[in-house]
């Protein structure tokens, strides 16, 4: 017995229904890596508009696009200089209004990336700020300092980037004299905004109203937890550099002032038709605190990371599936499951990789194994109560790049010691659309970053049809999530009894059981047939599910 295949015709429609972001899939598209439309190598809006239908085939529900505004590029556009215009790399915003309508004609949403804790050094406000050196107002609305030690040689206070080194920059006087510091938890190329001057949250509140005016569906606000700093900037005294990523009470993450600044959003975003919607990205210290920024008058959604960095292991899935649904039940918000984005390693990488290696790694593993696993755990994401976000190139089953020559990389973490692996790229590398071709029909001209040698057989052209390929296995699950009325949107599972390694439980006319160990395991068999990601057998009234294989029931 084989995968299932469903048609996505017989399946209705979701994300017609009033919020419709609770169980939608949504996808991830990085748009530098996923479709060149004018051939010099780099992805761009003309690109993602001539693959819309691709992705409306797929089956997901909406599109969220990485950040596409005009900016120098030193972090992969999260350095923007000005939120209200197109970089001419990706297009323009007649381009951008494509887009949006086009995947609007198809049924998909979009949603847009907003960056709020830093801008571009390019900002205009920035550049005026250097020009008119100490006492310039435009100083104000980011976090400039005079330095400590005798004439001002040291940075304002011990804190580091997350990209490593010092999080401050020490700045020129108009005069060329040494000046005052500024704060940046990112490359030096991204200030960081002060969020308490009301100009910036003047800006911001503008900003949202331009690209809802332009028909975006929501937003995926980065570093939502980082915008407020505590009082004062305090030293952080001895501390772990790893822990700089949200696992542990910093004095520059997720600060109780936040909140104030994602109600007032909620209020504009209130005043639009069409349900628009608020992501956050916010790594905290447990899905406790992540609840808070889903709160009824909040987000909508927030980024379960948690659950991403969660090993093949049936007790530890378990226990994380268990606090994600606790904690987001009392707020009301749905529950997001994500495996893979453009920050870490791939899954089909991670779990091809002894447990404990991180989500940022160079070591292939073994390949099988990981895809194998990469596809039990899609199936498993998808069968969870509320929304899953995919990553482009996950429904391939891409792994990470994980040799690629240090010349070609663009990670600005790479450069930098002591903060970030650094090894982004990996899963940055644009995707296969066709067998053959120079860039596997990414584009004409190539591709920013090289390639393997062996991407033709994994790419869109070579899965299409063929019922054993990953790409038909993401279209086949996606079809029977729409048409089970058990999946998506939820607040429970009820678990049965399994043996140990293996996860089963039911929802409501369905069930989903997931062997994570290295052998075949019988189950009793849980009712009729859907999907897997590996063939299993049917002995009487027993199941047998091999290796790594999780299989969908309609009971």
């Amino acid at each position: 017995m084989t995968q299932h295949l469903a048609t996505p015709a017989d399946a209705p429609t979701t994300g017609t229904h009033t919020g419709w972001w609770r169980d939608a899939v949504i996808y991830q598209v990085y748009p530098r890596s996923f479709a060149d439309g004018n051939g010099d190598g780099m992805g761009d809006l003309e690109g993602i508009r001539s693959r819309l239908p691709y992705l409306k085939d797929l089956g997901v529900d909406a599109v969220w696009l990485s950040p596409f505004y005009a900016s120098p590029q030193a972090d992969a556009g999260y350095d923007v200089a000005d939120y209200r215009a197109i970089d001419p790399m990706f297009g323009s915003l007649l381009d951008a209004d494509a887009v949006i309508r086009d995947a609007h004609e198809l049924g998909l949403r979009i949603i847009v990336d907003l960056v709020p804790n830093h801008s571009s050094d390019q900002h205009e406000w920035f550049q005026r700020a250097l020009r008119e050196g100490p006492g310039s107002v435009l100083r104000e609305r980011y976090h400039f300092r005079p330095g400590k030690g005798e004439n001002g040689e040291l940075p304002p206070n011990d804190w580091e980037s997350i990209f490593g080194g010092p999080a401050w920059t020490r700045t020129e006087n108009p005069d060329g004299t040494p000046g005052d510091w500024y704060l940046h938890l990112f490359a030096p190329e991204q200030p960081d905004f002060n969020w308490e001057h009301p100009a910036v949250r003047d800006e911001f509140r503008s900003i949202l109203r331009f690209w809802l005016d332009m028909g975006v569906d929501g937003f995926r606000v980065d570093v939502a937890h980082g915008l407020v700093k505590a009082a004062g900037l305090p030293d952080l005294g001895a501390h772990d550099q790893l822990k700089l990523l949200g696992n542990d009470v910093m004095p520059f993450f997720d600060q109780d002032g936040v909140h104030e600044i994602y109600r007032s959003w909620r209020q504009i975003l209130a005043e639009y038709d069409g349900e628009r919607i608020l992501v956050a990205e916010a790594w905290t210290p447990t899905v406790e605190r992540t609840a808070h920024y889903v709160r009824p008058d909040e987000m909508h959604q927030a980024f379960n990371f948690q659950y991403l960095g969660t090993h093949w292991d049936a007790a530890e899935l378990r226990r994380v599936i268990d606090d994600s649904l606790a904690a987001m039940r009392p707020v009301g918000a749905p529950t997001t499951w994500v495996l893979s984005n453009h920050d870490v390693t791939r899954h089909a990488t991670r779990f091809a990789n002894p447990a404990g290696l991180g989500t940022q790694l160079r070591e292939p593993g073994d390949r099988e194994l990981g895809l194998r696993r990469a596809r039990a755990a899609t199936l498993l994401m998808l069968a969870l109560p509320g929304s899953a976000y995919v990553y482009q190139g996950e429904e391939l089953g891409l792994p990470d790049v994980t040799d690629l020559p240090d010349e070609v990389r663009q990670d600005p973490s790479f450069w930098r010691a002591s903060g970030q692996d650094g090894f982004r790229d990996g899963c940055r590398v644009p995707i296969p659309w066709t067998v053959e071709g120079g860039s596997y029909g990414f584009g004409a001209g190539g591709s920013w970053l090289p390639q393997p040698a062996t991407w033709g057989a994994l790419s869109v052209e070579a899965q299409t049809g063929d019922p054993g390929s990953t790409l038909e296995l993401y279209r086949s699950a996606l079809a029977v999530r729409r048409a089970q009325p058990g999946l998506g949107a939820g607040e429970t599972v009820e678990w049965l009894e399994a043996p140990e390694g293996v996860l089963s439980f039911r929802r409501d006319g369905f069930a989903c059981v997931a062997n994570t160990t290295g052998r075949a395991i019988s189950v009793p068999l849980p009712g009729r047939f859907l999907l897997s990601n590996e063939e299993i057998s049917i002995v009487d009234d027993e199941a047998v599910l091999p290796a790594d294989t999780t299989a969908w029931w309609a009971v």
